[in-house]
């Protein structure tokens, strides 16, 4: 089961609540859809994050993001929390979008 869908099970009123917040981030208009995943991808690499990482690649790719975009993202991060997000999460991520339709 993946971990969102735990979430949803475990606490359907907190993740309704989520659901909220992501719908509504989700609709500003500051940065197209594909720029917000990558941004988020950055942020969760930066943390180290594989799980998020994994599932964000999938969806930036279906909204046009390439694989250079994608690595970018990822080693940008390296200047500001050192190797770690880079070592973890890009290896995950260029499979994921390797993979990905």
């Amino acid at each position: 089961m993946n971990p969102m869908e735990v979430f949803q099970k475990e606490a359907p009123e907190v993740a309704e609540a989520f659901n909220g917040l992501i719908e509504a981030l989700k609709s500003t208009s500051g940065l197209d859809a594909r720029t917000k995943q990558l941004v988020y991808i950055g942020i969760k690499a930066a943390m180290g994050d594989t799980t998020a990482v994994y599932y964000h690649v999938a969806m930036a790719k279906q909204l046009g993001a390439t694989r250079d975009e994608i690595k970018d993202t990822i080693l940008i991060t390296l200047s500001v929390c050192g190797l770690k997000g880079v070592a973890s999460c890009l290896p995950v991520a260029l499979e994921v979008y390797d993979k990905a339709e």
